[in-house]
């Protein structure tokens, strides 16, 4: 499907939507956009590889438990006006399917913030729900417990999910997004590259 057509389907839903062949196009455009803001930002290897929080923290103030790890941190994070996410996947037909192990993000996404911005890679695109859902499992959670040091079955064996109930597993709370929540802007950031898990 072309991306005329996604950003049609999440426009119907109530998102605003922007297109950039790159991640530098990307930064730019929030870097112009958001100055003199208080910005959470969810745990995200796209904003990560975007290095996103040293452009913003210039002019702004940016918490993200990334860049200082802890509870405290994320609980100020959720305090901010304006939160700055990817997601694990995101459908043609537009909705937006994420899995967390604490919670911050699905949260922040669902309550809280003014405006929520998503940076999407062009590979987080998938046809459905089901497909959204499969690849949150067995292609993000996988690579994602590896990233945090994890000791699930997913990131030892990184092939696919393993419906474990280890203590470290990631996947706890599963959000699926299907129209803007009231009271909330919500813009959807496609990036024509491949980024993040």
């Amino acid at each position: 499907m072309e991306y005329s057509q996604i950003r049609q389907n999440f426009e119907r839903h109530g998102f605003t939507t922007q297109f950039f062949s790159t991640k530098e196009e990307a930064c730019c455009y929030l870097s112009d956009i958001l100055q003199n803001q208080t910005i959470g930002f969810g745990g995200s290897e796209t904003l990560m590889e975007m290095g996103l929080f040293e452009v913003l923290q210039q002019k702004n103030v940016v918490i993200w438990h990334n860049k200082i790890p802890g509870l405290r941190v994320r609980k100020l994070a959720n305090c901010a006006d304006i939160y700055i996410t990817s997601a694990n996947a995101i459908t043609e037909t537009g909705e937006i399917v994420n899995i967390d192990g604490t919670g911050n993000r699905v949260a922040m996404t669902a309550f809280g913030p003014q405006s929520c911005y998503y940076v999407i890679g062009k590979n987080k695109i998938t046809a459905n729900i089901s497909e959204a859902y499969y690849r949150c499992k067995n292609i993000a959670a996988p690579l994602n417990s590896r990233r945090v040091g994890a000791k699930t079955p997913c990131a030892v064996k990184g092939d696919k999910c393993y419906d474990c109930n280890s203590p470290d597993r990631i996947c706890r709370i599963v959000s699926v997004i299907e129209r803007v929540p009231l009271g909330m802007k919500c813009e959807i950031i496609f990036v024509n590259e491949e980024l993040g898990f």
